[in-house]
């Protein structure tokens, strides 16, 4: 008898990484060379190509091979790369990975504008783990493996395959051992997720700990759900829609403004409480005269003398002291520091960042709150930031101007998270709260007008502070100034 025959493994094609059109978009060639991208009616010009090039241009629709761009020669090859870099700029690429053009393996979506996939070297011996912020869901029919630390999604279009090694990646994994797995995720796929932060190399100098030893110490302090409800109802990290879209309408009808009442026997209060004709006191006046001011009187801007009263009255700090945590074997030294408005736990983790565009007596500018030794720092930010950053704003509010001042309230979150568990990232947003009606109460009795913002692009204020969006970020907006007389 033969012994038996050991059946080789066979070596898989080559993968494609390739950059793809939206479906939406089309290419628009004319006549003097020029191209545009059409979206519903809507073009954005790409600049001037080479007949040659544009030609090349058109396989974008079903996929460009992106290691193909060298073999067309510098010439052809750059005004594509290029052409290509600016349809990611405006988010209008995807990037498919596969063994052909009809076999997608997964589907690469930007969500942030200046993404490009990436493939870091990776050696056999390099241990790997699934990050513990990434995560699976459905979107329609399509399966997405996401993280709001990458900087875009995957579409899989191989399910049962991604899910496996994904399995795998629960534990550490040194990437030999996954390439002898059947249906093993390629060398590529695997790259292209460690540059995305969905899967990440073991640092055994951070030791074997998988929480501390995939970020700084600050990523160390953040919940899966919190960081992903930070990403995800800002703007910045991701491509989804946002604001008063009203998407449900003609599926479900909106609620009342009044809840309908209980039933039973009610209590009536007003024989109880003050008849309005009495007299109120003053904070009661100031409440109830208490409203949003979208348009400001630019001939007669907030002075720096109303701002600092302002900032003073809502932001200052007020003492300071320590403590020591009581826990059994004697805790850490905590410092605390108060401020007019309540905050969970003492944490006062709220910074104001202002954005000046009319104050007189301020330059305009970007500015940091120091409310310690009350005073206005000035921050190097460039000029297109600080106008995107104020334009954004005037835009949520739904304004065609700019508002005199724009606060950005951003969180220093580990100095929440490193005490709470779970309830981190809500206890935050419940002090903005607190601290917007504070703005709006004071802002009132002041005889100026203010108005909440309800998102920022914490993308854009990273860039122009220096920070990263998981260790100080914006967490509310607050746009302030000079209302006119008319204005509501």
């Amino acid at each position: 008898m033969r012994p038996p025959t050991t059946k080789k493994r066979q070596k898989p094609g080559r993968v494609i990484l390739s950059a793809r059109l939206n479906s939406y978009v089309e290419l628009d060639l004319r006549a003097d060379g020029t191209i545009a991208a059409a979206i519903d009616g809507d073009a954005i010009g790409l600049g001037k190509l080479s007949a040659r090039a544009a030609k090349r241009a058109q396989d974008l629709k079903s996929g460009l091979p992106l290691d193909s761009l060298a073999a067309e020669g510098p010439d052809i090859g750059d005004e594509i790369e290029r052409l290509v870099r600016r349809l990611a700029m405006h988010g209008l690429l995807e990037f498919p990975l596969g063994r052909s053009r009809d076999d997608d393996e997964v589907v690469i979506e930007p969500q942030v504008p200046n993404y490009w996939p990436r493939m870091p070297q990776l050696d056999e011996a390099d241990m790997l783990a699934l990050s513990r912020f990434a995560y699976m869901r459905r979107r329609g029919n399509d399966m997405i493996l996401e993280s709001p630390l990458a900087a875009a999604l995957f579409r899989i279009c191989n399910p049962k395959k991604i899910a496996v090694a994904l399995a795998l990646l629960s534990t550490p994994q040194p990437i030999k051992q996954l390439r002898q797995q059947d249906d093993s995720p390629g060398h590529e796929l695997l790259a292209l997720l460690v540059d995305c932060r969905i899967v990440f190399k073991i640092d055994s100098a951070r030791g074997d700990g998988l929480r501390t030893g995939e970020g700084d110490d600050n990523l160390v302090l953040w919940d899966f759900h919190d960081l992903l409800f930070h990403a995800r109802s800002t703007l910045g990290r991701h491509a989804n829609p946002v604001g008063g879209l009203c998407p449900y309408a003609g599926l479900i009808a909106p609620l009342p403004a009044v809840r309908p009442a209980w039933t039973g026997k009610k209590i009536e209060l007003g024989n109880i409480s003050p008849a309005v004709s009495e007299e109120i006191s003053a904070v009661t006046k100031v409440l109830r005269d208490r409203h949003s001011t979208r348009i400001f009187d630019d001939q007669r801007p907030i002075t720096l003398s109303e701002l600092a009263r302002l900032l003073e009255s809502v932001a200052r700090i007020r003492a300071r002291w320590e403590n020591t945590l009581d826990f059994t074997d004697g805790g850490p030294v905590v410092s605390f520091a108060s401020r007019p408005y309540p905050s969970g736990g003492a944490s006062y983790p709220l910074e104001l960042y202002l954005a000046v565009n009319k104050c007189d007596g301020l330059a305009s500018g970007f500015y940091h709150y120091d409310a310690d030794i009350h005073a206005l720092v000035p921050i190097d930010a460039r000029k297109e930031e600080l106008e995107a950053h104020v334009a954004g704003a005037a835009l949520a509010m739904g304004s065609h101007v700019a508002p005199q001042i724009l606060i950005t309230i951003a969180a220093r979150f580990g100095r929440v998270s490193w005490k709470y568990s779970s309830i981190a990232y809500a206890l935050i947003l419940k002090d903005v709260g607190v601290l917007m009606q504070t703005l709006y109460v004071v802002l009132t009795d002041l005889g100026l007008g203010g108005c909440a913002i309800g998102t920022a692009d914490i993308s854009l204020f990273a860039n122009m502070t220096g920070l990263e969006f998981h260790v100080e970020g914006p967490v509310g907006q607050f746009a302030l100034g000079r209302g006119l007389p008319q204005a509501d």
